[in-house]
This record gives structure tokens, sequence and C-alpha cells, in this order.
């Protein structure tokens, strides 16, 4: 590379065409590696995004990538793609520290299915992305250093709990980030951060199984800068697997080809609230209300309506911090000085539920999923803001609701779509006076991404946002 200017370019280059230009010769694997380590190397202590940068690993990767271009080995989708791994998930030989003191120097002897299909895709792990601790919070802050900045202004909070992967993406230290949503938190960063996140239906990428089992909300997803991306890491992602059975068991449409389908007329609701009594900051909803309006200008069916679902945060704190407390009730028991006080909270009210409480809470959950279902029935997509509020200041926590160990304040609008397995995502739709980006949540009936992406991609094509960024990078 022959001046800084150009290296941005190369490190904002969609990843779609960055892997064209790899198979084509145009672009050498351990190039676009050196890229993309010098930036992390010159960015990263501003923002934290990395917990763990795997660069002599990442190199090595680089060097078999470049060399397999001179045989006739089969490239696969991703081939030299750098990718980043939230740090909550296993990578094997590399740190993997779930945000936690507890386990700082944590270094797996195995992985799972999801990291192993992007390698076996090309993808290069070029490390492991900050997250609060197990990710327990919307807001990217934990005992093992800073808190993750965001690009767009490093006063402020990236999000969470995928908060790493969407501040990586957003100033160009990684061209595809994987991120997981258990109640938002592709969606809120992605939000936050000015990328896109999709939280895919639930069941579509296999996850781990662990004795106590795998989460009942939780999701593995991509997060990329524009919606061609994430499609093609989906693609990649997706798809059964014998070892999780909460998989969906059919195959997954190719969802990268399906962004070349036409989208039709949809019939689209949307809600600035989704009928929760939580305030939403003007500039969102006046941003959100103008997408909205543009979906209606595209020729669709546009009106205002949510499902009557109830405010879901006690719900869904009781599930999670239930299934939680399986695997971390020692951490509280063992390491209470060591852990976060969102980590405290949500495991000391796990330990004080009773079994009828919780038999109630999967008795509210099925009503929960037969509400959306029969309003999916009605509408093709749901419309909402993905956040209430833009990114807040580091060290800013929202009024918790439930049990208060989430700011659901800065973030209402997603965990509902986890416990009901929707597919949901965030697209960047317009930025505050302060030059803060607003993100829109795009949600589709169950096991439709493809209506989902398809929407997000025509929303892009109509307000492009890739183009724009931090003033970070």
């Amino acid at each position: 590379m022959s001046s800084a200017t150009e290296e941005r370019e190369l490190s904002f280059t969609p990843a779609y065409r960055l892997a064209e230009m790899i198979r084509s010769r145009q672009l050498s694997p351990v190039e676009l590696m050196e890229v993309i380590l010098k930036r992390i190397k010159k960015l990263n202590p501003r923002l934290n995004a990395y917990l763990t940068v795997a660069e002599e690993e990442a190199m090595q990767a680089a060097r078999q990538a470049e060399k397999a271009l001179t045989t006739a080995a089969a490239l696969g989708p991703l081939h030299g793609i750098p990718v980043s791994i939230k740090d909550l998930v296993p990578t094997k030989g590399l740190r993997t520290t779930m945000g936690s003191l507890v386990y700082r120097d944590f270094v797996p002897d195995s992985e799972g299915t999801m990291v192993r299909r992007l390698k076996q895709a090309g993808a290069i792990i070029v490390g492991k992305t900050n997250t609060p601790e197990f990710g327990l919070a919307a807001v990217t802050e934990n005992k093992l250093g800073d808190a993750c900045r965001n690009p767009w202004n490093t006063e402020r909070n990236s999000g969470g709990s995928s908060g790493g992967a969407a501040a990586s993406v957003a100033a160009g230290i990684s061209p595809l980030a994987q991120g997981s949503d258990g109640g938002g938190s592709t969606r809120i960063p992605a939000s936050f951060c000015g990328v896109f996140g999709l939280k895919a239906n639930y069941g579509r990428v296999p996850k781990d199984v662990q004795p106590w089992g795998v989460s009942h909300i939780s999701c593995l997803d991509p997060m990329t800068r524009n919606v061609r991306d994430a499609a093609l890491m989906l693609k990649v992602m997706a798809g059964p697997d014998g070892l999780d059975y909460s998989c969906i068991r059919t195959p997954p449409p190719d969802f990268l080809k399906a962004l070349d389908g036409g989208l039709g007329k949809l019939r689209i609701a949307w809600s600035p609230d989704l009928g929760y009594e939580v305030r939403v900051d003007p500039e969102v909803r006046s941003a959100c209300e103008a997408a909205a309006r543009l979906f209606a200008e595209m020729g669709h069916e546009v009106e205002e309506a949510a499902p009557a679902t109830g405010e879901p945060f006690e719900l869904w704190d009781v599930l999670l911090v239930t299934r939680s407390y399986l695997y971390l009730g020692f951490v509280l028991e063992q390491h209470a000085e060591e852990i976060m006080d969102y980590t405290r909270i949500a495991l000391e009210r796990a330990r004080s539920l009773s079994g009828v409480e919780v038999a109630r809470a999967w008795a509210q959950l099925e009503r929960l999923r037969a509400v959306m279902r029969d309003f999916f029935e009605r509408y093709d997509l749901l419309l909402t803001p993905a956040t209430a509020v833009t990114a807040p200041p580091v060290g800013k926590r929202g009024r918790g609701r439930g049990c208060g160990f989430v700011d659901w304040d800065f973030a209402p609008f997603t965990c509902v779509f986890n416990l009901s397995g929707n597919p949901a995502a965030s697209v960047p739709c317009g930025f505050s006076a302060e030059g803060l980006p607003i993100g829109l949540q795009i949600v589709g009936r169950l096991e439709d991404e493809v209506t989902v992406l398809r929407a997000a991609a025509a929303f892009e094509e109509a307000r492009p946002w890739a183009d724009k960024y931090p003033p970070l990078s």
C-alpha cells in the first residue's frame, strides 16, 4: 500500500468484493491482513474493540491462503478474509475471556461448529472482540480494562454485548465480525455504531451444546458494513448440525442468492414504541419514522401497529438468569469480588427464584409466542427503532427494568424478538445532531430472514450508509 488513504479504502471495501479480488489475484491475502493488523495496532488502543489480537496466527493463515491461490485447491467463499470472533465464543488455542477476570487466562482446546464453518470457508480469525462480562449488559464495560468505545465518538459506548464486534466493523479493523444476540446484543451495538447487524431466526446457526444444554433465546450472527456481506457470512454459518438439537432441521435458503430476488408489495407494521411505557429520544423517533415513510414511498402498505405482548423485561430476565445460573452460579459463590455489578445482580436474582416463578415464566413465553405468530399472520414485517437513544456516554447506566441488570431504557425494543425467535436486523437510518448513528429495526416472520435481508437491502440502496466513515477511522 502506498498511502494511508489507500489502506483505509481497502479496509472499508466490502468483504464480498475483497473475496473476489483475492480469487482473481488482484489482492494478496497477506497484503490485506497486514493492512488490517496495522489498523488494529493503531486504532484499538483508542477503542478497546479487541481483547485478544491473534497477529502471529492470522499472518501464518494469510500466508497459507496466499499459497493456496497457486494450487488447484478449491477456495471457500471467504478465502483470505479476516473475521473477528466475539469473546464469548470458544476458539481453539486462542484466549477466550468471556469478558471476565475469572476467565482472563482461559485458552479452549476445542471450538464449535460455527467457528469451524467460518474457517472451512477460508475466513481467517484475526482476534477476539470485547464483550461485557458473560454478555450480561447492553454496554461493553468489564473489569478486563477500558470500556469498548464508539468509533463515532470515543466518549460514547459501543453498546453490548457485541460491542467490540460492532466497533471493529465500524472502524474498518474487521471486514466481518461474528456477534451473538440473546436480548439485542447484535442489534444494539449495530445501531449505536452505524453498522448492519442481523439476528437470524432462533436455531438458524448452530450453537455449542454444553452439559446444561443450549441457550433458548440466543443466536450467533453476522455483523457487517453492508447487507450483502451479512448474507454471505450467514450463508456460511447457517444450517443444521447434529450436535445442536435446537437447530432448524431443514436446509437454509441461499441467503446471498436470495438478495437478487424481488421484494414484492409488503404489509408492514410500524411502531415507535411497541406500546411500552418508554421514552424514545425525539431524534431517534424522527429518523425511524422517516425510514418507515420511505418504505411507504417504495410502494409498500405501512400502518402503525404493534403486537400486544406487553413489556417483556421481567419475563426475559427470569428465563435468562435461570439458565445462566446453571453454569455461572459458581462465579457468584467463589469469585464475587472479581465480577461486575450487573453479573452479581443477575445471579442473585436467579438464586432467589422459585420453581413456580420459573414455570410461570415459561407459560408467559408460550402466550407471547402465540401473540407474535398471530401478529405476523397480518404483517410481513415490523419496523421499530432499534434503540431508544443514541450511544450513551461511557460509564452511564440506564434505569433497569425487570431485576435491573440490563439497561433496558437504552434498548427496550430488542429482547421481545429473542423470546419469540423472529429474525430481526438493525439498519443505519440516520444520524443525530451530534453525529451519532441511529438504527431502524426490521423484524420478519419466523424463519423468514430472506424478506428481512431483502427489505434491508432495498433500504440500503435508497439510503446508503456504508460510504460513511466514523471520524476515528
